[in-house]
């Protein structure tokens, strides 16, 4: 096979992974490659990922993006966590927020000091030393970057946004930085009879599409990766139940509160996303225990606010593809794989994916190296965002419908087994070097979902029990005079970026 450099990047599929990767590549590495990108109108995306989590913001500042405009333009509001409603059991609730609770000392992290204090009678919650959920809970918004003079973090968040609009607002980024928009349904795939490469497409108006590389953005259909080049796809709906999913749009919320809620039902859960325009409302479930039209139903009685439009529903199966790059071509979106948005992973997923890709992009055709590295990495990022979401569902105290028995009841990967184990003995987390997740989302969701440590670690024990309650007293009155200072969500919108 001839060494071939690789000069023109093909990308199959619009929509928020297309145009993610489009921009991107356009981004760095415009002046190397002629990027094309290749989508119907006539062929609808999937809009659920309407609800990420703060890397997002790297890449903004990556694609040079004012923050405030695109806030804008996509009719976005800000988000510090996702609030969970009746999963650890009937009547719960907490925030995993993105920021940690009060503040480590001596390098022992927080939750250890209340932990302890906890044992001693403490009444208060982890979520009373928390930042983020004084700042939800009083729908306040602001730039914090840290707490007065202390070494304690400020407001840490992400966006909520109109994933069409995101699309479109990067489309008209991409164009502007060289990328070839061309309509067109694909009708057939051509293939190196040595190799097995793809070398081009062929469309349903007859246009040939010719590249050196392809980057499929097709979703669920997987045209290129799946369809084409036979790639299996690993079924992980043991662990995650839930197959489809009912999408309904409603007025906006009356307050506009920084936070997504992921409200657990009887066979799934459902999701409110606020936007400046419309509130943005989900139904997961498994249509194992119920049927579409009990689940679109349950799904409009639980909204807050009036639907503008029929619930739209969505089938999955939850898992990934045996590999995210095959010959020379990579799936980036859903065509590689569906993790359901609980923690609105899906966005970051696309984002990850296209940043190893920048970093292990082939120079030429002889690029078994970087695609091993590039599957491997893909490959842990899928398994410790799977077992993040399967801990929502196993670990609770619901027996109330057959879907809660058969979550509490069933079999788990064995390195979530050990994270929760590690965790209930002595509050220590478990996680890899590389984990999305940070040490205080594994403490928050283990927490809010009804696992308590039996104990905390030693060197908790360096303060007297005065110093311990004046330290905790500290931190609380620190986070409340910080809160005060920040302007309600809807000031800052108002004042910084407020759709037409």
């Amino acid at each position: 096979m001839s060494n071939t450099s690789v000069k023109k990047l093909v990308i199959v599929g619009g929509g928020t992974a297309g145009w993610i990767t489009a921009a991107a590549f356009s981004r760095l590495m415009g002046r190397a490659l002629s990027i094309e990108l290749v989508e119907s109108d006539a062929i609808g995306t999937v809009g659920v990922g309407e609800a990420t989590i703060p890397q997002i913001i790297r890449l903004n500042t990556i694609l040079g993006l004012d923050e405030h405009d695109f806030i804008k333009r996509t009719n976005g509001t800000f988000k510090l966590g996702i609030e969970f409603v009746d999963w650890g059991k009937v009547g719960s609730r907490y925030l995993h927020t993105f920021g940690d609770a009060g503040m480590n000392l001596a390098s022992v992290p927080f939750h250890h000091y209340w932990k302890r204090a906890a044992a001693s009678g403490s009444g208060h919650s982890l979520w009373h030393y928390s930042l983020h959920q004084l700042a939800a809970s009083h729908a306040k918004f602001g730039k914090l970057d840290r707490v007065g003079n202390t070494p304690m973090t400020g407001l840490a968040y992400a966006y909520h946004f109109d994933a069409s609009l995101y699309a479109a607002y990067l489309r008209a980024y991409s164009e502007q930085k060289g990328v070839t928009r061309t309509e067109g349904i694909v009708q057939c795939v051509a293939r190196d009879g040595e190799s097995g490469d793809i070398t081009s497409i062929t469309l349903d108006n007859g246009h040939e599409v010719e590249g050196d590389f392809f980057i499929d953005c097709t979703g669920f259909r997987a045209l290129l990766l799946g369809q084409e080049l036979g790639v299996g796809y690993q079924d992980w709906s043991k662990w995650l139940p839930c197959d489809s999913a009912q999408a309904v749009p409603s007025e906006r919320l009356e307050t506009l509160v920084p936070f997504t809620r992921a409200t657990a039902k009887t066979a799934g859960w459902q999701w409110r996303i606020p936007l400046q325009h419309r509130t943005g409302n989900g139904h997961v479930y498994c249509s194992d225990f119920i049927s579409d039209e009990e689940a679109g139903a349950a799904l409009l009685e639980g909204l807050d606010t009036k639907p503008l439009a029929d619930p739209r529903p969505i089938r999955f199966t939850t898992g990934r593809r045996e590999k995210f790059w095959s010959h020379n071509c990579a799936a980036i979106g859903l065509s590689s794989g569906f993790l359901e948005p609980l923690e609105s992973t899906s966005i970051h997923l696309i984002q990850s994916h296209v940043s190893r890709l920048l970093q292990l992009f082939p120079t030429n055709n002889r690029s078994d190296v970087e695609r091993a590295e590039y599957n491997r990495r893909c490959e842990a990022e899928f398994e410790q965002i799977r077992d993040f979401l399967i801990l929502h569902y196993h670990q609770t105290e619901r027996d109330d419908s057959e879907f809660w028995r058969y979550c509490k009841n069933m079999d788990v990967p064995d390195s979530l087994t050990h994270k929760q184990e590690l965790f209930a003995s002595s509050g220590r987390v478990g996680r890899d070097a590389d984990d999305l997740f940070r040490e205080a989302s594994w403490v928050q969701v283990m927490l809010g979902q009804g696992v308590v440590p039996q104990s905390h670690d030693v060197m908790a024990n360096g303060l007297s029990d005065a110093q311990l309650s004046e330290f905790l007293r500290n931190v609380r009155t620190l986070i409340e005079r910080a809160v005060g200072t920040l302007p309600t969500h809807e000031d800052y919108l108002a004042r910084h970026c407020a759709a037409g």
